[in-house]
């Protein structure tokens, strides 16, 4: 087994106006050459937005892009036609593939947003790009972890896939809870986020925002040391 420790302090941060970013890995104006990624994962972005504010049109190509709502309201625009509202508790993904263009703007004229952005890197390149969103929160289960995306060539009809052979699960945890995630593809490797509360994992107390990566395992036992919400995101080691 091996692990690589990320504390939330240690994240890139980036503050204007209008938005409260801090970055998992090297994005826009923060690099860091031993933070460029985790297998596959590429981005894992905490915003908070300001009210009316966000992202213009901008592109995006061959890559699988996730949001996560976690408090208020995403508007949604891209160039194949497709328009929504991304609520608390709703997840969005964007197969960019061949090429998209989209914006990302706060729906609220009065309240910020918060949302979590992952990138991962697609298996199959240049493919059609597709747009899907899904409420996740009525989904999961307490003292549990439920696979909220999956790979293409498993998912059910109703199921929020993308084109890599990556997971993303989320657990909610009552204090002294123990837990344990077993990967659904052994060659994987997992990146675990604390979103909220406190956890032990491989000897390593991982708290609020804090993160720890894993591989070379098949399983990871946790125990929850405070009422928890945990990210798990499961890819390829590239």
């Amino acid at each position: 087994m091996n692990k690589v420790l990320h504390m939330a302090q240690e994240r890139g941060l980036v503050r204007f106006d209008w938005l409260d970013a801090k970055y998992s890995f090297s994005f826009g104006n923060y690099f860091n050459p031993e933070k460029m990624n985790f297998g596959a994962l590429r981005v894992l972005n905490d915003d908070t937005i300001a009210a009316g504010m966000g992202f213009g049109k901008h592109p995006h190509k061959n890559m699988e892009i996730i949001t996560i709502v976690q408090s208020g309201s995403l508007k949604h625009e891209d160039s194949m036609g497709n328009k929504g509202i991304i609520e608390a508790g709703d997840i969005q993904v964007m197969s960019a593939g061949s090429g998209i263009e989209h914006s990302e703007v706060n729906a609220s004229s009065k309240d910020s947003l918060r949302l979590f952005q992952l990138w991962i890197h697609s298996q199959t390149r240049d493919v059609t790009p597709r747009y899907e969103q899904k409420k996740i929160a009525p989904l999961l289960t307490k003292n549990g972890f439920t696979t909220i995306v999956k790979p293409k060539q498993e998912a059910a009809h109703d199921d929020i896939w993308i084109h890599q052979q990556a997971y993303i699960s989320i657990g909610n945890f009552s204090d002294d809870t123990q837990t344990n995630y077993t990967l659904q593809q052994p060659q994987n490797g997992v990146y675990i986020m604390v979103i909220e509360g406190s956890i032990s994992v491989v000897d390593q107390i991982v708290q609020h925002r804090d993160a720890i990566g894993i591989w070379d395992t098949t399983s990871v036992n946790m125990s929850i040391t405070k009422n928890s919400s945990v990210l798990i995101v499961e890819v390829p080691m590239i």
